[in-house]
């Protein structure tokens, strides 16, 4: 089956799937479909999911979201989030073609907790916040986990962050806990 994403699920699940039958069953931004997508302040914005060919742009972005990276570290990454259909990398693109965000969004099963999704990451290039990007991003991002019956949607985010904080408040996410993030690098266990 495939989802609205352009992404096979099921067992016909594969790494990617033709973009002319991507673009035919979404829409595309051509002079000839220039209303698809949506409008959100000054930018239109058609969200789909995140192809290889979009690594230059998601590395970038995840450098402006602190976390730098290569285009290579980016096309490694996105293959491994493609070939597991509980994880997806959406991407919101300006009217001119360009990716000017992007979110990440996986299934979370727990023996503690229902099937909940959890966002790995949403970035909007700074040229393009505050007008309604990262909004559609995240609605985007919920209609996924409701598609793959997770009950909640879950983000974290660092404490320094208060401007995120208060954008994820303003579109009905509330503060549960706060929690401590440790980590162990196995590389030093060898």
């Amino acid at each position: 089956m495939i989802n609205k994403y352009g992404q096979l699920q099921g067992g016909d699940r594969e790494k990617s799937v033709n973009e002319s039958e991507t673009n035919r069953r979404m829409g595309s931004m051509t002079d000839e479909q220039d209303d698809a997508g949506a409008v959100y302040g000054n930018e239109r914005v058609r969200v789909r999911a995140a192809r290889p060919a979009d690594a230059e742009r998601l590395a970038l972005l995840c450098g402006q979201l602190g976390y730098p990276t290569s285009v290579e570290q980016v096309r490694a990454r996105l293959d491994r989030v493609q070939q597991d259909e509980t994880n997806t990398v959406l991407v919101a693109e300006g009217i001119d073609g360009q990716v000017i965000g992007w979110v990440q969004v996986y299934a979370r099963p727990l023996v503690v907790d229902d099937l909940n999704a959890e966002v790995g990451g949403l970035v909007v290039d700074e040229r393009n916040r505050s007008q309604g990007v990262g909004r559609r991003l995240m609605e985007e991002a919920e209609a996924w986990a409701h598609a793959h019956d997770c009950e909640a949607v879950n983000v974290r985010s660092n404490v320094i962050r208060e401007r995120a904080h208060h954008f994820y408040e303003e579109i009905g996410y509330r503060r549960i806990k706060t929690q401590l993030t440790l980590r162990r690098d196995l590389a030093e266990t060898s």
